[in-house]
């Protein structure tokens, strides 16, 4: 999302004004200060948003613009005072990621001074998909984890995502504390204790190898991939070494493209928001599967031998015939959001399962997963969650367990998809609206509703739709799905017309 046309407020960050008129505060105020007057961290003025600066999937925007060097200084100090009161001990380890981008390493060194500077230990693993860090966050007893990333976003943008000790993304409680501590809104001290002088930062690029492990772990006992070829698209991105060295371990023969790291190009015309070139490598190599992975990999895409699109859908099907036939889905329940496809949803009722959809994000997935006890689920776009296998999103595992179907099932990708459902037919367009409050109150336009009103009694029970404002980019979707693809044509043409009347007249 790019918050430069944002009215924006001048907040400044120094901690003594936070902590002004108790004095049990003066012992946090006087270690900052001291370390500010030493030069170790002059905090300066950062510009922050009206708007929350937390979106579905931690900070993300244009790098330059919001995202900066001191922004993520304010953060990482701020974010480690937060855990730092959230923790008995008031001291712990931090695990550090990031992905290919040109401006990963500069956020990741300030977001790493500001953590140092509030008194936290800092491991970094250096280049790595983000369900790396959340699986060494929750193996190594660290007290949270952090990945610099703007996941399928175009090379120009980043974010900042959080991980608690758990492995899962920061609850928007524990966002919401940090924001208020970022915007001078906190009366009551995060720690009541004397902070570290300062905390240190390592470089722990060995740790991948304990993902690695624990990717292969539970496959290795049950089968190989040997006979299968495998073409992985790494999008430039941060599954580059680990993807081919994990799937050749596995016994696969596999074929890479876009398999260097490299911030110029990470996502551009690639990866699984862009999988041609992958169609088109499996059905040249005659391979049996290819995946794409987006730039820091917690997300996959498939294609078949065909060189057909298997989805999120797909794959949450596909892995949650397995599990129901191994007992291993309590209530047969499958979670998923609003854009999960109706032809999925009707195909998994006949099977005697339950889908519940949730909003768009992986974190709505994982809460409600979470409240109903539920081990599979996931999103169309192909970030699936299993917490018999990982604590979060993971494209890298997703991959491995669905060519261990295809080799489990003596069949192919292929038969298999042809033997789940059909899908409606189904688009999504997204339309750019960079006025950030406008797009975010889509819903008070009179325009948008009528249209929106109109297409849905037009359609009746024969389609449904879908507009929503994205979390992560300067756009707004607008998905329709219809019985045919003339209803989802005209509508879906009809409402992409009305937001981009929206967009462009300040007046409607």
């Amino acid at each position: 999302m790019v918050l430069s046309s944002v009215p924006s407020e001048k907040t400044r960050f120094s901690p003594s004004q936070v902590h002004t008129d108790n004095s049990t505060h003066s012992t946090v105020n006087a270690s900052i200060g001291q370390r500010n007057e030493a030069g170790v961290a002059q905090w300066g003025t950062v510009s922050l948003p009206t708007t929350r600066l937390f979106g579905t999937d931690g900070i993300r925007g244009r790098v330059g613009d919001l995202l900066t060097a001191p922004l993520a200084l304010q953060v990482g100090f701020w974010a480690g005072q937060v855990l730092r009161s959230h923790s008995s001990t008031h001291t712990g380890t931090i695990v550090l990621g990031q992905d290919s981008r040109n401006s990963s390493d500069m956020l990741a060194m300030a977001l790493s001074a500001g953590l140092t500077a509030a008194g936290l230990e800092v491991w970094n693993l250096g280049l790595c998909p983000t369900p790396a860090v959340a699986h060494l966050t929750s193996t190594t007893h660290a007290l949270g984890g952090v990945m610099i990333s703007a996941s399928h976003n175009p090379p120009e943008d980043n974010g900042i995502k959080f991980f608690g000790a758990n492995g899962a993304k920061f609850a928007s409680e524990v966002q919401t504390e940090i924001e208020a501590a970022l915007r001078g809104e906190v009366n009551t001290p995060l720690v009541d204790v004397p902070i570290q002088p300062w905390g240190q930062h390592h470089h722990r690029p060995e740790l991948i190898e304990h993902y690695k492990e624990s990717l292969k772990a539970p496959l290795l006992d049950r089968l190989s991939l040997a006979g299968l070829k495998i073409v992985l698209d790494l999008a430039w991105g941060a599954a580059a070494d680990v993807a081919p060295t994990v799937f050749r371990q596995m016994g696969a023969e596999v074929i890479c493209l876009h398999d260097k790291a490299d911030g110029d190009r990470i996502n551009v015309n690639c990866g699984s928001t862009h999988p041609q070139l992958l169609q088109a490598a499996v059905q040249q190599a005659g391979a049996d599967v290819g995946f794409a992975f987006d730039g820091d990999a917690d997300r996959v895409i498939a294609v078949d031998a065909q060189g057909r699109i298997v989805d999120g859908d797909y794959i949450l099907y596909l892995w949650g015939n397995a599990l129901q036939q191994a007992n291993q889905l309590p209530e047969n329940l499958i979670i998923s959001t609003v854009m999960a496809n109706l032809g999925f949803e009707r195909a998994w009722q006949k099977q005697g399962g339950t889908l519940v959809r949730t909003a768009v994000g992986d974190q709505y997935v994982h809460a409600e997963m979470q409240r109903r006890g539920a081990k599979l689920g996931g999103e169309q776009s192909g970030h699936i969650l299993c917490p018999h296998y990982g604590v979060s999103g993971d494209g890298l595992l997703t991959a491995l367990h669905l060519a261990a179907l295809v080799k489990q099932s003596g069949t192919t990708l292929t038969e298999m998809v042809n033997q789940s459902f059909q899908t409606y037919p189904q688009i999504l367009r997204n339309v750019r609206v960079e006025d950030r409050d406008r797009r975010l109150n889509w819903q008070q336009s009179d325009l948008l509703q009528t249209a929106i009103a109109q297409a849905e009694a037009a359609m009746g029970n024969q389609g449904r739709i879908l507009v929503r404002a994205s979390g992560t980019e300067p756009v707004i979707r607008v998905m329709v799905e219809a019985v045919n693809e003339e209803l989802t044509h005209h509508w879906t043409e009809n409402l992409v017309l009305a937001v981009q009347k929206y967009a462009a007249n300040s007046f409607g």
